[in-house]
């Protein structure tokens, strides 16, 4: 493997450069966003040849330079951010207890405090702008006594807090809807095509953004301004004007003008970061056209099939993985160098590295399928067992034996021993491809369902004589069944031939409920964990299938054939542990899009992408070969498969 310095090759000499364009292009941007904020802020009806002559005036005043500076550095200190904390894996929290977790990170603590300082300096830039009676902390004030003091300008202080919220806002929204995610499209345009598209969406995320904020910040300095607003007075020696109406009151609040610049002044913020967020996933995630072979040592590591073998950077992996499947639709002269052979030796080491590195991401996923299959199996199993009664271990030996004879024959692929995981499981080393998951018994493929079906049935119970899903009625002996039914040989008994009992179950504690309710496995979550890298897997089956299709006429030295039957095992394996998956409880439900906030939801429906890409992979193979694959060595269980689809029927 090659060294950390010579890996990082890629992030200092493409992806710097591509995040400090992106930076540039939005400090670029900053001029005409201040000036349609300052029009916004100053324009009047009454008077608009004086309100635009006004807002010339500010923008190009010493003033409107300096704010100008701070907004640029602000700018660079939110393009870092995007660069540190960005990844082309989402982290998909399963429970909400896990969610908790990543918003309490010491990592995403230091990201909030960031921006909460970055917040309260636009706000600061925007009070200036604003000006009239937001531009200063203090100002003079006549007390009681009859001399005159420095008295807090609370609607200064409110907006500066204002910002500050704004940034813990959008640090939080940040992790909750995993807006660190960079999204690759799978339609190529150039950047400002991509710019221009989504600068509408940017437009409207960023005004639903800042109601919501308004609405939630004054609900909050409603109930808690007195903590700030004491506080700043006490420690800047100043005082309140009694003459005036607190904010933190119904009175205060209410005041239409405050709120519309509480608006604007969040819109701006928002929509600042909003553009420098999506310059970044557009430069960032670019096409890089790798080459494929090279005639000089030192640029050997450079090559495509030595970059698709590196596991970190994993930007670099995922790009390598994109230009393979446009290469292999798009590009016929770079296919050829991938047939070609090698001189002198005559060894086709291109195809020979690009196509393992592609199966074995394959094989890695149907191996993660195939163990959560049996993960979530033995969850169910267990789940019956603890609620039944207490089972010596001879009893569930015999009990699991009998369950095994009595299971229909799997395939091939299923009677592989779940000792072959463990080590992506548990102890092991995990591939970085893999994104790790925690199924347990409260999983959301064993609830509600499972729950029901593990406990005694009441007549009286809803549940009583009805299922939920055909899939579970058919499982049913192999997952819930109990020992002891299995010892006897005969079925479980039927709901209505369990007497029910009359026993006052123990309530837990609120405590217990609450802890509980949040420990619960969000719904489809730990589907959309496994399949958060699915991209690089969707890539690899393009990429395969193509260069097999292309192979049928440009492969003259027939390097491809060698490899077919594998290629084929593996789809056609990796076909059936995916269909099995989406015979699971929350597997096939698509989840509702949020047009709300800047996070790609891309990542929820991958596993619909994966399936689609693998069925139309297999078909793009059969339909070029034909009949020609019948000569291809291949299982019994997978000549049926694949006989399916040369007539067409899957």
């Amino acid at each position: 493997m090659m060294s950390m310095e010579q890996r990082c090759w890629f992030v200092r000499k493409v992806i710097y450069w591509r995040a400090a364009a992106s930076t540039a292009w939005a400090v670029l941007l900053l001029p005409p966003t201040t000036a349609v904020f300052v029009i916004l802020c100053k324009f009047s009806l009454l008077h608009p040849i004086q309100a635009i002559s006004e807002c010339l005036s500010l923008l190009t005043s010493i003033n409107g330079i300096f704010t100008f500076i701070l907004l640029s550095g602000v700018i660079l200190i939110i393009g870092f951010l995007n660069l540190k904390y960005y990844t082309v894996i989402p982290a998909i929290a399963c429970s909400k207890i896990a969610l908790l977790g990543h918003l309490l990170h010491p990592r995403h603590f230091v990201n909030s405090l960031v921006h909460c300082i970055m917040g309260t300096i636009m706000a600061w830039c925007c009070v200036v702008t604003i000006g009239f009676r937001y531009e200063t902390l203090t100002h003079p004030c006549m007390q009681n006594e009859g001399y005159p003091q420095m008295c807090l300008n609370e609607y200064h202080l409110i907006l500066l807090l204002a910002g500050a919220f704004a940034g813990l806002c959008h640090s939080m929204l940040g992790v909750i809807h995993s807006m660190n995610y960079v999204p690759f499209h799978t339609v190529q345009q150039y950047k400002y095509l991509r710019f221009k598209g989504a600068l509408p969406l940017v437009v409207k995320c960023s005004i639903t953004q800042a109601l919501y904020f308004v609405r939630n910040y004054i609900v909050l300095y409603f109930f808690l301004g007195d903590i700030p607003r004491a506080w700043t007075c006490s420690t800047l020696n100043l005082q309140l004007n009694s003459s005036v109406h607190p904010l933190d009151s119904l009175a205060g609040l209410l005041d239409l003008t405050l709120l519309y610049h509480l608006w604007i002044s969040a819109t701006f913020i928002f929509f600042t970061w909003n553009i420098t967020l999506l310059l970044f996933r557009i430069f960032v995630t670019e096409v890089f056209s790798f080459p494929v072979q090279s005639s000089f040592t030192e640029d050997a590591r450079q090559c495509l099939p030595k970059v698709l073998a590196e596991k970190e950077p994993m930007i670099l992996k995922f790009l390598a993985l994109q230009d393979l499947a446009l290469l292999s639709q798009h590009s016929p002269s770079r296919r050829l160098e991938v047939f070609s052979l090698s001189q002198p030796g005559g060894h086709p080491h291109n195809w020979k590295a690009i196509s393992n590195e592609c199966l074995s991401l394959l094989a890695d996923l149907t191996q993660r399928l195939v163990a959560y299959h049996d993960t979530v199996a033995t969850n169910g199993r267990a789940k019956s067992m603890s609620s039944g009664s207490e089972q010596n271990t001879s009893s569930e030996t015999s009990a699991v034996g009998i369950e095994e004879l009595m299971s229909p024959r799997p395939t091939p692929l299923m009677k592989t021993p779940a000792s072959v995981f463990a080590r992506s499981i548990a102890g092991g080393p995990h591939s970085p491809m893999t994104v790790p998951f925690t199924p347990d018994l409260d999983s959301p493929f064993a609830s509600p369902v499972l729950r029901h079906l593990a406990a005694p049935v009441e007549q009286c119970s809803p549940w009583y004589g009805s299922v939920q899903s055909p899939h579970v009625m058919r499982r049913g002996p192999k997952l819930w069944s109990t020992s002891t039914d299995l010892v006897n040989g005969s079925p479980p008994a039927s709901p209505a031939s369990v007497p029910s009992a009359k026993q006052e179950p123990t309530k837990p504690s609120f405590l217990t409920q609450f802890l509980q309710n949040r420990k619960e496995q969000l719904p489809e979550a730990s589907s959309q964990a496994l399949f958060a890298d699915s991209q690089a897997h969707i890539w690899a089956l393009e990429g395969l299938s193509y260069l097999v299709q292309a192979s049928f006429t440009e492969d003259h030295f027939g390097v491809v054939q060698t490899t077919l039957p594998s290629i084929l095992n593996c789809l056609l394996a990796l076909q059936e542990v995916v269909d099995r998956h989406f015979k699971l409880p929350h597997a096939s439900s698509k989840p509702t899009r949020s047009t709300s906030s800047m996070g790609d939801a891309t990542y929820k429906t991958l596993r619909f992408a994966l399936r689609a890409t693998l069925k139309t992979a297999i078909y793009r193979i059969t339909t070029t070969f034909g009949d020609h694959l019948n000569t291809v060595q291949l299982s019994a269980e997978h000549r049926k498969r694949l006989q399916q689809f040369l007539e067409y029927k899957e």
